[in-house]
């Protein structure tokens, strides 16, 4: 999903395709954004970050992340919240 239009990306795209896929920073390095920092950077479409350019984007509410109650998948056929064990 492109971080800034939320659409999905197509890898088959290549540059200079419009929706080619390529690495947005989240914070731009103009305004004091990392580099190389794995937290500033985000997948995008190629026109999206070019159109983004070096404006900072508010995080869209999609893009939280959900809270990680616990790295165990349990089947949903039961209400586990209420579940304690012993």
């Amino acid at each position: 999903m492109c971080g800034i239009c939320g659409k999905p990306v197509d890898f088959s795209y290549k540059y200079p395709h419009p929706l080619s896929p390529c690495i947005d920073h989240i914070i731009p390095i103009a305004k004091g954004g990392h580099p190389s920092d794995l937290s500033n950077l985000q997948l995008a479409h190629w026109c999206c970050n070019r159109q983004k350019s070096d404006k900072l984007c508010p995080r869209r509410v999609q893009d939280a992340e959900p809270e990680v109650v616990s790295a165990r998948v349990l089947p949903q056929s039961c209400d586990w919240t209420a579940y304690h064990g012993r």
